[in-house]
């Protein structure tokens, strides 16, 4: 864009530069052709001389301007004399004019502001009197006739005078906004640099981030499969061990064999994919009642599950927490609640499903255990993975409720 600016204007220089020389040889011409009409001889040495000095003056000021802005005293005493000669020439051959044209292209650009129309109606003066025969007018009619070409010359110089106002007012306009426009891209480069590296620095926290929590991610899966498993497995060792009649005794080392299988296959299927293997070949409530039975017959603890709602097919994640949630749920209430009854309920809405699993156990203060270990926390982190959420409802002596809730998200 600046290229093309600058382009337009060495045009520019060059017309201001070219023009009214080229209008002196122009004008020279005719006026030597018809010079036997209207010059004697004396008047031809004389319009001779004042061409040399008008060209002389021309090939002066183009060596002078290019060290003078516009506009000048230069610029001014420039115009003057060549106004000078200009009128002298047209007052002895009318074709002159031809060259006083250029008052009329330069006036702007090296007159004052308040000498601009004056300096183009004083050209006016000339085109009017060149037109009606040369000046002076001859004889009433004649005056009357330039009397009539000065209005309209005046006329038309106020007219293009307000319109070469109003351009140059544009083009300022526009310079300005190009100029602004050229800041704004700049400065738009350098918030593209800075975002840039932003990006560059988000990236890198990202996988931080990404890292961190798949750490966690992992620290919970161990602990809901292998950690839980090794939990019920010392559980039923020692109410072996406790155990006065031996058939009671065996039956639960068979159900520590019966947990330690299942953990060993868990642990397999965890390093495999990290997902719940009880969701290999179960949809979500088959899953959870087949957790649900298995819980109760190894703590022995009455439990049931009730499923609300229309049963939907679910998004593999969506089903693992749920069901991750639920055996987190149950083995807080088997270890820590001495309960007597657990409650599992799976509820399905219409954009949500909810997991609760209440108890009547003792209970606990839930501030009083924020912050320590997987179990809750746990929970809650893999609800909030799913942009979901998990309430803890308890108190000591009132029995714990468990409500995890998240998106519905159909399976794919």
């Amino acid at each position: 864009m600046a290229d093309l600016r600058a382009l337009s204007e060495t045009r520019r220089e060059q017309f201001y530069r070219w023009a009214p020389p080229g209008l002196l040889g122009l004008a020279t011409l005719i006026a030597a052709a018809t010079a036997p009409v209207f010059l004697d001889a004396t008047e031809r040495w004389t319009a001779a001389a004042l061409v040399a000095a008008a060209m002389l003056v021309q090939l002066t000021w183009g060596r002078v301007r290019r060290t003078r802005p516009d506009p000048s005293p230069a610029g001014l005493a420039y115009f003057v004399i060549r106004y000078v000669l200009a009128f002298v020439l047209t007052y002895l051959n009318p074709f002159f004019s031809i060259y006083a044209v250029a008052g009329y292209f330069d006036a702007g650009r090296l007159l004052p502001r308040r000498g601009v129309l004056p300096g183009a109606l004083a050209t006016a003066v000339i085109m009017a009197g060149a037109q009606t025969g040369g000046l002076p007018p001859r004889d009433a009619v004649t005056w009357g006739a330039f009397g009539a070409l000065l209005v309209l010359h005046a006329t038309l110089v106020l007219v293009f005078t307000h319109l070469e106002g109003k351009d140059a007012e544009r083009t300022q306009a526009n310079e300005t906004a190009i100029v602004e426009l050229e800041r704004t891209n700049a400065r738009l480069e350098e918030a593209m640099a800075e975002n840039a590296a932003l990006h560059a620095q988000l990236l890198v926290q990202a996988r931080e981030a990404g890292a961190d929590d798949e750490r966690h991610r992992l620290a919970a899966e161990i602990h809901d499969t292998i950690a839980q498993g090794l939990t019920g497995i010392i559980t039923q060792l020692q109410a072996s061990a406790d155990a006065a009649d031996p058939a009671t005794a065996r039956a639960h080392v068979q159900r520590a064999a019966e947990l330690a299988r299942n953990s060993l296959r868990e642990a397999r299927r965890a390093v495999r994919d990290l997902g719940p293997g009880a969701l290999e070949h179960d949809a979500l409530p088959e899953a959870l009642k087949k957790a649900v039975d298995d819980w109760s017959g190894a703590s022995s603890v009455p439990a049931a599950f009730t499923v609300t709602g229309t049963v939907q097919p679910l998004h593999d994640e969506v089903a693992g927490t749920l069901l991750r949630i639920a055996q987190e749920a149950l083995a807080n209430a088997g270890r820590y609640a001495h309960a007597g009854r657990v409650g599992v309920t799976l509820s399905y809405m219409d954009d949500e499903i909810t997991l609760d699993v209440r108890d009547d156990g003792r209970g606990f203060d839930p501030a009083a255990v924020a912050g320590h270990g997987f179990g809750l926390a746990g929970m809650r982190a893999r609800a909030e993975r799913l942009a979901g959420s998990l309430e803890v409802e308890s108190a000591p002596g009132a029995g714990t409720a468990v409500s995890a809730r998240v998106p519905l998200v159909r399976h794919a």
